[in-house]
């Protein structure tokens, strides 16, 4: 069982839905930049069938490598859209955090679509090396996201969990920091990407599970979960690559 796969297609079939749900491509923040096209809903509902389908495929190893390759397209569409903002604006790092958020779920569906691809396996591993990385860099952005926005994460956290706030800040962010180097380097990958499954979690269901119970009526609220989950997914994803290298 790769559980990172299922938790990857779960998290897309939950994104899906939440968007048919809502149907408010205004609250919908990857597809926010595109409000000013003609007939915006209309592109929501097909990215949200996409979403769904994709996600029910990539649970089957039958059809894991098509979810893998729809999925893929989709978050990396997400991903391509938040360049022209930091473009714009260079010194608002949100921008191009929000590009890297997108990307590491672009990685995971790679891996997983070079694992279940037939042919060449000298090809396989080199597309599997280039999601496994892309997923590295990506954990890199996500430590320069919390630090620069250290005030910002320090309100996520829950205020009834000692030692305070900001601890729990600076430790995370130290260990997304930490972890990027086991990644990019190979030293202690396997465990570095197991705990990284662990903390993503633990985010999950201390700072994102509570948030649909405190605003049921919220879109963020419950795409807050899938996206989470699905980061956790694509990080569970490379533990489980580099579980069968070992």
């Amino acid at each position: 069982m790769h559980l990172g796969r299922q938790v990857f297609g779960l998290s897309a079939i939950a994104f899906g839905v939440f968007a048919l749900t809502w149907h408010q491509y205004n609250e919908w923040q990857q597809i926010r930049p595109l409000a000013a096209v003609p007939h915006p809903e209309v592109l929501l509902y097909l990215i949200a069938v996409v979403e769904i389908l994709g996600g029910v495929a990539i649970l089957f190893a039958k059809t894991a490598r098509a979810g893998a390759a729809a999925l893929g397209i989709v978050y990396l569409f997400f991903a391509l859209l938040w360049l022209p903002l930091y473009a714009a604006k260079p010194h608002v790092y949100d921008f191009l955090a929000n590009f890297f958020e997108q990307f590491s779920l672009v990685s995971g569906a790679l891996i997983v679509y070079a694992t279940f691809a037939p042919g060449d396996p000298t090809r396989r591993s080199k597309l599997v090396r280039i999601g496994y990385y892309g997923f590295g860099i990506s954990v890199v952005s996500f430590t320069l996201e919390q630090l620069l926005y250290l005030h910002g994460t320090a309100k996520f956290v829950p205020p009834w969990i000692p030692p305070g706030q900001m601890f729990w800040a600076v430790t995370t962010t130290i260990a997304f920091a930490l972890a990027a180097i086991a990644l990019l380097t190979g030293r202690s990958a396997l465990l570095a990407s197991r705990l990284l499954v662990a903390m993503i979690a633990v985010f999950g269901f201390l700072v994102w599970l509570p948030a649909p119970f405190i605003e049921p009526h919220s879109l963020t609220a419950w795409a807050g979960n899938a996206e989470n989950w699905a980061i956790c997914g694509s990080a569970w994803i490379v533990a489980d690559y580099l579980s069968s290298r070992r």
